[in-house]
């Protein structure tokens, strides 16, 4: 008989920071998700989506250095390196994040822009719904990310969230 292998653990939490709550989750890989509503059932229906067959156990405890770094990482004007990541995704989404992970805080791009930027410059589309599929906003920063004429755009998280994100970066959009 074959020997079944563990389930996939990933821990979650919500977490309070000078946003609002998080939630936030990650498996032994490194974070993998932020929910920027903090609403802790909702990430665990994302969770569970995103990792079938996933242990998915609620650690206020064993979260408290991802806590931490997350919390560190909004204070900060220059918070360091990227914590270990588990995003998944596709080769193209992978792109589109590697991309916008190098969008200095203060500064923003067009979707056309960051299509290029990731290699195929006719999938701004693409791109855009990239920066939607994006598991850990804030991370990697796809409130940076605005339309070609200089509005907004989307967000998961709202657009007055992203407008206040960018604001404390120093960033203001009408």
């Amino acid at each position: 008989m074959a020997k079944s292998r563990p389930a996939r653990r990933i821990l979650y939490t919500q977490i309070h920071t000078a946003i609002g709550p998080l939630g936030v989750a990650r498996s032994e890989k490194g974070l993998c998700a932020i929910r920027l509503d903090g609403n802790a059932a909702a990430l665990k229906q994302e969770l569970a989506r995103r990792f079938p067959g996933a242990e998915l156990v609620r650690d206020q405890a064993g979260l408290a250095g991802m806590a931490a770094l997350v919390t560190r990482w909004l204070a900060e004007p220059a918070p360091g390196p990227l914590p270990p990541l588990d995003l998944g995704g596709t080769d193209f989404q992978r792109r589109v994040w590697r991309a916008i992970a190098r969008v200095p805080r203060g500064e923003v791009i067009s979707y056309t822009e960051l299509a290029r930027r990731a290699g195929n410059p006719r999938a701004v589309r693409a791109a855009a719904q990239a920066c939607g599929a994006n598991p850990v906003p804030l991370l990697v920063p796809c409130h940076r990310v605005v339309r070609s004429d200089g509005s907004l755009g989307g967000f998961g998280g709202g657009l007055p969230m992203k407008r206040k994100l960018l604001s404390r970066e120093g960033v203001d959009i009408a």
